[in-house]
């Protein structure tokens, strides 16, 4: 009899595990099919980031800077796709361990596919193919300046969701965009730079002052302190609802050229005034598109996207304007304002609703239109 009853206890704990296994794997077959488990990366330009979304609720978002661009006053995209090669796979890494995620539970793996730098678009294209193929799971390709714009619908507390359509607005290093979107995925450009993008203006003019690159966040902390009506640089005013930099941007080196011949410290001892001047200037050019394009299209919702997007001085703009213009401004989380990968997810998370996947065969595009 002693020696039955330990055989016996030992084959109700047997049973017992069986149908707890059995438990877990019946609930974990439950839940996956109505998870939508996103690897999102991104590499565009100097950032390699990757991220993780359940439907529109990010569970990770990382990224990792590239600090070798200083030395060269702005982005070498040789040295950026060779920076993405070594940090690729281990952000994508602590994308899934932040996460929590088995590779094997995603559902979709999606990628950058335009506009950007060439080589640093190859990187992220090839790894993201390479990682999808594996795992038997679709592909999506996605437009970097989409991302931006739909960041807005992430799930996230802080952040509050526009209805269709809306006035979008990308300002960044490589575009500045006034864009009527109708739905997640039509969107018109109706005017854009003819020249440079506003966050190369920045970085333009803050290299002629002395500033390290990138120049627009030193550019707007110093501005802090400085009269942006201290030194006047012309606003043009171009014909439709196109923009321009390249005036002031000239105009501004012209003037710093002409008084630093006069007074070689002229510009360590009007530093904060130039910054917010410059400032000022840069911010009213898309101001003043983004009054006349909102009045003559009937367009109240304001929608930010792009590394410019965090400007102080644009924030405060728009937001001053909400009253006495009636509109609706939609402001991204600083964190995803520069390029990150939780834009690309959930530009994805839209695209798998409809089913749009992508190929092995689909290219990297420098130039990519919506």
């Amino acid at each position: 009899m002693n020696r039955i009853l330990p055989k016996r206890i030992a084959a109700i704990l047997f049973h017992f595990l069986i149908r707890i296994v059995y438990f877990c794997n019946a609930l974990k077959n439950t839940m996956l099919p109505n998870s939508e488990l996103i690897l999102a990366i991104e590499s565009s330009c100097d950032d390699t980031a990757a991220a993780v979304l359940n439907g529109r609720k990010v569970l990770s978002n990382c990224i990792a800077n590239q600090t070798v661009h200083k030395a060269y006053g702005g982005v070498v995209p040789e040295l950026a796709s060779r920076a993405h090669q070594s940090k690729i796979v281990p952000v994508v890494q602590q994308a899934l361990v932040q996460a929590n995620i088995d590779k094997n539970d995603l559902t979709a793996i999606a990628y950058t596919q335009g506009p950007g730098l060439l080589g640093s678009l190859l990187v992220g294209s090839a790894f993201a193919k390479s990682f999808a193929l594996s795992l038997n799971v679709p592909l999506i390709p996605i437009n970097h300046m989409q991302g931006h714009l739909l960041v807005h619908f992430i799930e996230e507390n802080g952040i509050n969701t526009p209805t269709f359509p809306f006035l979008g607005i990308t300002v960044s290093g490589g575009h500045t965009q006034l864009v009527l979107v109708k739905n997640h995925f039509e969107m018109n450009v109706l005017g854009t730079t003819l020249d440079d993008a506003i966050g190369e203006a920045f970085d333009k003019c803050g290299k002629r002052m002395g500033l390290d690159y990138p120049s627009g966040p030193q550019i707007d902390k110093l501005a802090q302190t400085g009269n942006p009506k201290r030194f006047q640089f012309p606003i043009p005013n171009m014909k439709g609802y196109d923009v321009s930099y390249s005036g002031v941007k000239t105009a501004f080196t012209n003037f710093i050229h002409k008084q630093t011949q006069n007074d070689s410290n002229f510009i360590h001892e009007n530093l904060n005034d130039l910054c917010a001047s410059l400032q000022y200037t840069l911010v009213q050019i898309i101001l003043n598109k983004i009054e006349q394009v909102a009045s003559e299209n009937q367009l109240n919702q304001i929608v930010i996207g792009g590394g410019v997007a965090a400007n102080s001085e644009l924030r405060n703009q728009l937001l001053a304007r909400k009253e006495s213009h009636h509109w609706e401004v939609f402001l991204p989380p600083l964190k995803y304002t520069t390029d990150n990968a939780a834009m690309i997810g959930i530009t994805a998370y839209y695209k798998l609703q409809e089913k749009q996947f992508g190929k092995l065969t689909d290219a990297s595009k420098s130039r990519l239109t919506y």
